[in-house]
């Protein structure tokens, strides 16, 4: 029988969380530290891995009281999301909370009567030396939650039907990286290569088209889990097992199961990653909708923008691997209470942004025109950023907390996104393998995979990969595409692996330097770098309300609803006059028309060269 002492020590930090009103919005959080040190330190973190930015949230923390043997005991705040509790040591520490829950978002924690969700980084206060014990968190039912259910990647310990119940972490870092889902949400499940995967969908409107979703997602997931781990994978888990004796007879699949929490509202969009589930917020529109008779008796077409919706879920997807294991080795653990700065998320958001449409392609999900008609989207924004020719990528990533994430009117003039430009990095570096013929990105993702053991990774780690792959060194493609401003080989890269790079008018918007909101007016939003509306003196926040010829036989003022209306009131004029209300104030300014320019438009030149890049063919002898 186990001492009282060593089944005290034993036990693991618990949660409990309630909701306590719906209509205020308030989750109700009980801490249980069964041995809290003399001057017991709680942490609530500031920020949540996967978003890039210090948001604060124990500002949303109130009526914080601990509790031993049923007294109050005392708690001294010591700075903006950390307490001390003077404790007895021995006696368990209850800790009780409220948190203010009302952002819609994949990154917080939302409570309101139709759905409850919550990551564990704004509900959790952190026991910071006992952040690698066990954790436990109870999910209590009430009365208010009748019809609702729980979604969560957490694995159970006793729990009912409907979810709630006690489920169980390893350490903090699982806890909080398992997001939860309550209400009374759609549900479906599939299995992806032996592996369960549940997708919950809360808001969903009645022409909802579910197996048509669960269907497309089985398809990427097929794909991206046989991206990694290849053919060891397959229907039967434990076949997929016994195929890895050598890996102790474990699956090579780092996860059990999966989880897909999608939030879909009038208007959002977004995802957060986790080890083993993905939060995700899409437009209610962009979901996939059954026929309806009545109104389209003879076409039915899913909307654009569930395209988009199954780019995302491929993205979060990826990044089970891409970002959540393999990792920058700064972030190799996290520090909750501040910037953990790296350079490279190039890599693992820009390469993970590179293959979630390529691999939509792959499972045939999109055709090649499709593809390339994404991608052309993002040769487009990363050309028409000048910030491409202020910041480097490298230093795009590393400066994520202070800019990418609070981006204003100059944004497009100083930045540049490693999203889009980080893809392009990928593209280039997949065509060039695949031109020198030894490898391709595909096989130096999966070398990377293994020689980090699906952990922290350096960029001299890639190099070595590359080398290894190739028999020569990448250092200088790298500096260059990564670490300066220099403009990318993209459409070279391209007409060699059979694309037609073509040359179209760009908008009237790039063309002028704008970046402007139509509704019920013209509205100045950001003037880029360099162009004719700089030179002219539009400034950001400007209400552009009429133009006007100048020269010979000049015309009468136009009103200005859009900037398609330019052309239409002033013709052929070289100059025009633009009357624009700023604080209130009219004033005229004398635009100089621009030369036209042009942006890119991808074709299929060589159908056989672009298949064979698209399917993933390696095209090594």
């Amino acid at each position: 029988m186990k001492s009282r002492t060593t089944a005290t020590t034993a036990a693991p930090v618990h949660y409990q969380v309630e909701v306590l009103d719906v209509h205020a919005h308030l989750f109700r959080v009980t801490l249980t530290v069964p041995m809290p040190a003399a001057a017991q330190t709680l942490r609530l973190p500031v920020w949540i891995p996967g978003s890039y930015l210090v948001r604060e949230f124990a500002k949303h923390l109130q009526k914080l009281e601990a509790r031993q043997a049923g007294k109050r005991v005392a708690v001294q705040q010591q700075d903006k999301a950390t307490w001390e509790v003077t404790c007895t040591p021995g006696t368990p520490l209850e800790v009780h909370y409220e948190v203010y829950a009302f952002d819609n978002s994949v990154r917080t924690a939302w409570l309101d009567a139709t759905r409850g969700f919550f990551n564990g980084t704004s509900l959790c206060l952190q026991v910071p030396e006992q952040a690698q014990a066990p954790h436990t968190l109870a999910l209590v039912a009430s009365d208010a939650l009748k019809g609702w259910s729980v979604a969560t990647g957490l694995e159970p310990v006793r729990v009912t039907k409907a979810g709630f119940g006690l489920y169980r972490a390893d350490t903090y870092d699982t806890l909080v990286d398992c997001p939860v889902e309550m209400g009374p949400f759609w549900s479906g499940s599939f299995v992806a290569c032996g592996i369960p995967h549940r997708f919950v969908v809360a808001g969903a409107p009645p022409s909802f088209d579910g197996a048509q979703l669960l269907a497309d997602t089985q398809a990427i997931c097929e794909a991206e889990l046989r991206f990694w781990h290849g053919d060891a994978v397959g229907a039967d888990i434990k076949k997929v097992s016994n195929s890895r004796k050598k890996d102790g007879g474990q699956s090579p699949i780092p996860f059990k199961n999966y989880v897909f929490m999608l939030n879909a509202v009038h208007d959002g969009y977004g995802g957060l990653e986790h080890k083993n589930s993905t939060a995700l917020i899409c437009n209610r529109k962009d979901l996939p909708r059954q026929p309806r008779s009545t109104l389209a008796p003879t076409t039915h077409k899913q909307p654009e923008g569930y395209t988009t919706l199954l780019g995302l879920i491929s993205h979060e997807y990826f990044h089970t691997w891409n970002v959540k294991r393999l990792r920058p080795a700064e972030l190799a653990t996290y520090d909750y209470t501040q910037e953990n700065y790296t350079q490279l998320l190039w890599f693992f958001e820009g390469f993970t942004s590179y293959y979630d449409d390529l691999l939509l392609r792959r499972a045939k999900r999109i055709d090649n025109a499709t593809y390339l008609k994404l991608l052309t989207k993002t040769i487009n924004q990363v050309n028409q950023t000048p910030g491409r020719l202020v910041q480097s990528v490298a230093q795009s990533s590393f400066d994520a907390w202070v800019k990418y994430y609070r981006q204003d009117e100059n944004t497009a003039n100083a930045t540049v996104s490693y999203y889009t430009k980080g893809s392009l990095v990928g593209l280039c570096l997949d065509l060039t393998l695949r031109a020198e013929g030894k490898t391709t990105l595909d096989a130096v993702m999966r070398g990377l995979w293994t020689r980090c053991e699906g952990g922290p990774m350096a960029e001299a780690d890639l190099l070595a990969v590359l080398q290894a792959q190739t028999g020569r060194s990448y250092a200088k493609d790298i500096a260059h595409w990564v670490h300066s401003t220099k403009e990318l080989p993209v459409a070279e890269l391209l007409e060699q692996h059979g694309v037609q790079v073509n040359r179209e008018p760009d908008q009237v918007a790039q063309q002028l330097g704008l970046r402007v909101k139509e509704n019920g007016g013209l509205f100045i939003q950001q003037v880029l770098r360099g162009g004719v509306a700089e030179k002219a003196g539009f400034a950001a926040g400007d209400e552009w309300i009429a133009v006007q010829a100048e020269g010979k036989g000049e015309g009468d003022p136009w009103r200005m609803q859009a900037l398609d209306d330019l052309t239409l009131y002033t013709g052929k004029a070289k100059k025009v006059s633009a009357l624009v209300s700023r604080d209130k104030r009219l004033t005229t300014l004398t635009l100089t028309m621009p030369t036209p320019s042009t942006a890119v438009r991808l074709s299929i030149r060589d159908a056989a060269a672009v298949g064979k890049w698209l399917d993933g063919a390696s095209g090594i002898a």
